[in-house]
């Protein structure tokens, strides 16, 4: 089993959203018994509280499902999980102060690392931002996620099977 963590600030609005995106490809793929999810965040802002309403109302609109609750990223996720996302630099920033740069080679990526239409840029935050900005952080992860899922099948060619 492929575990992947994405991870933002809060683990209320992006990363949550990316987990649903990313479980709702896993099931069109026929993957979802072979690769897994989850979310955190950097931050100790939100644990234990549902994503945000209107990350929410993007995962309802697109009939995605989330029944999580914020947690913060810890060192131990780096054990259980295969592949680490963060949605942008200074989350990425955090996760290297938690591990070593061994730790991160081939496993820790930016989100937006697997995005054509803008390799390696930050996946913005929407928090502050009305629907509109959560509906365009929705297209940035869905291609993110997509992109992701080729990468993960030419890097673990039994997925393809």
């Amino acid at each position: 089993m492929i575990k992947v963590l994405f991870v933002c600030l809060g683990n209320i609005c992006r990363s949550p959203m990316a987990e649903s995106v990313f479980n709702g490809l896993l099931l069109k793929e026929g993957l979802e018994g072979q690769v897994t999810s989850d979310s955190a965040g950097t931050s100790d802002y939100h644990i234990g509280e549902p994503p945000d309403p209107r990350t929410m109302d993007i995962v309802e609109k697109y009939q995605l499902s989330n029944n999580h609750r914020g947690r913060q990223f810890i060192r131990a996720d780096f054990q259980q999980f295969d592949y680490v996302l963060a949605m942008d630099r200074s989350n990425l920033a955090n996760i290297k102060r938690v591990l070593s740069s061994e730790d991160i080679k081939d496993r820790v990526f930016l989100m937006r690392d697997f995005d054509d239409e803008a390799p390696g840029a930050d996946v913005p935050d929407p928090y502050w931002s009305e629907a509109d900005g959560f509906e365009q952080v929705y297209q940035i992860i869905l291609r993110s996620c997509q992109d992701f899922i080729v990468y993960l099948k030419e890097k673990h060619p039994a997925l393809t099977q």
